[in-house]
Order: structure tokens, then sequence, then C-alpha cells
């Protein structure tokens, strides 16, 4: 039987899971490798070495670049992808140079004067009106404190480019992309369903980049009736090596 893993975005940690853990089976882990090591290489290797056998992967924003090299590293591993809010390319220079200035910043402590403004950028003006909800989201960043901020922005400049393997995933995928998403735009969702044979491609309406906690029912629903349909087909395609690809495990 195959595990589902959540893998929250950057910064992130169960908070920004709430109201899908409360929706899934007792017991759904929330990985912390984004928070232990330093390259998305090593953080998906290391998700493969800690949770053995068949993974569904349920990856938000950075979560799902670790997710979509998981499958690189080990297709025979992945029964399934769902992949929320994330991107397949790898950084742009103009994105190089925004982290790199923000990292210089939280090096010099200055972590809430860059964070806090981002919030109009993570959330739709709906959501960003409802102070819960955003004072949620800055518990969680600003609590994971400069040096983790630092360690992650280095190391999604440094990521690599997933849509080289993409075409060669053969488990079922599930992509989803808020409307107003600014943070990883809808066009990056398109681009991957586009890329992943089969991919189901939904877009969430009133939505930013924080979609597990902005539309949590939309989330929920298309999460869990994906979730249905996986264990309904049984043993998935993503269990074969895709032809030319790599069988580690």
């Amino acid at each position: 039987m195959s595990r589902l893993i959540l893998l929250p975005g950057l910064a992130g940690d169960a908070v920004m899971w709430r109201s899908q853990l409360a929706a899934l089976p007792a017991g759904t882990p929330v990985s912390d490798v984004h928070m232990r090591l330093g390259t998305v290489p090593d953080m998906a290797a290391a998700l493969l070495a800690e949770h053995p056998g068949q993974l569904v992967l349920c990856g938000a924003s950075m979560g799902g670049i670790i997710a979509m090299e998981a499958v690189r590293q080990a297709p025979r591993r992945i029964a399934g992808l769902a992949l929320l809010g994330t991107n397949a390319r790898p950084e742009t220079d103009d994105m190089r140079t925004l982290r790199e200035a923000a990292i210089a910043l939280f090096e010099q402590g200055r972590v809430e004067e860059v964070i806090a403004p981002n919030v109009a950028f993570a959330f739709h003006p709906r959501q960003a009106a409802n102070p819960a909800l955003v004072q949620a989201y800055l518990d969680f960043v600003l609590g994971a404190g400069a040096q983790q901020l630092v360690r992650q922005n280095r190391a999604i400049i440094a990521r690599p480019d997933a849509r080289t393997h993409l075409p060669q995933v053969r488990c079922p995928t599930l992509v989803m992309c808020g409307e107003d998403d600014q943070l990883t735009p809808p066009e990056c969702s398109r681009e991957i369903a586009s890329l992943v044979p089969g991919a189901q491609l939904v877009m969430v309406p009133q939505c930013g980049h924080m979609l597990t906690m902005e539309q949590p029912e939309i989330v929920n629903a298309t999460l869990l009736a994906w979730l249905r349909r996986l264990s309904a087909a049984g043993p998935s395609q993503g269990a074969k090596a895709p032809s030319g690809g790599s069988a580690a495990t």
C-alpha cells in the first residue's frame, strides 16, 4: 500500500496543511526534509530514504519541487504526485537577484522587513484581508528563522530544471494552482500538466499561492477525490520505470 506524504513550501510546516490533515487519514505525515538539508536533490534523497516503499507525494510550492525531484530519482517508488502551486522551471536571473537581495537582509536579521510585504503576493486580496489567516502564515514563516530562510532560498536558487524529466513521469499526477497565484503563476502549473502524460489540472478560483490555507474546501475535495481514484486504480504505472529513465530505489 502506498503512503501519502505531505511536503510543505519554503519555511512551511504542518500549519499550512492543518485543514488537509483534518480530512486525511490519521497519521498522514508532514515531511521536514526542507528544514534539515541544503539542496533539493539532498532533500528528495532523504525523503526517499526515510519513507520506504511506495509513496504518494503531495507537495506545495517548494514541496512540489522536492516531489518532482524525488520522482526523477526513484520513479519506481512514486505511485502518485499531487503538485500544488509549484514550478518546474529553474531560477530566472530576475528571481535570483530578488532572492539574493532578500538573503542579504535575512543575514542582517531583517526578516520581518522582507516577509511582511510578501503577504500581498502570497494571498489573494480577499484572503489577505483575513487577519487570522495572515497571522498563521507569518507565524510559521517568521518562526523558521533567518538561517532557514537563507538556506532554503539558496536551495531554490540552485533547484534543478524538472522539465527535462517530467515527460517520463508515468504515475497519476494532479496539478493544482490558484487562479491568482503571483508567486508561481498559473502558466507554471499549465506547463507541468502539459509535460506529464495524463496529468489532471485544476485551477482554483479566488486563490493565490497558499492554496491549502486559502481554499481548503476546494483543495480537500479535489485531493480526496483524486486519492480515491488512485486507490481504486490499484498499483500505479509509477511502479514501472519509464523508458530510458532511472529505476533507482
